[in-house]
């Protein structure tokens, strides 16, 4: 009876006759992005204002520091207070 059935799975049959091997009509297409300068300067902001948010406002170990300098009498000589001064003055350019 099964070889009058033809096979054992006559959906074979009807499964390999519709395959084709035929080329695919769709063909790889590779996908790009621009970003304008306008997003490129915003994400930089962004970045650069969650590292800001990151850093902490006070650096509690370098004030430490400066306190037990300051203690010191012989630290707030005419010398010193004038290096700082220059080095603020440097940082602002001027």
């Amino acid at each position: 009876m099964v070889d009058k059935l033809g096979g054992l799975n006559p959906l074979n049959n009807i499964q390999n006759s519709r395959r084709t091997n035929a080329p695919s009509k769709y063909s790889a297409v590779s996908d790009t992005i621009s970003v304008s300068k306008e997003a490129q300067r915003m994400a930089e902001a962004y970045y650069l204002k969650e590292i800001a948010d990151e850093t902490p406002d006070v650096r509690s170990d370098l004030v430490a520091q400066i306190k037990e300098k300051i203690k010191d009498p012989n630290y707030l000589s005419p010398a010193n207070i004038s290096s700082a001064a220059d080095r603020i003055l440097a940082e602002y350019g001027l």
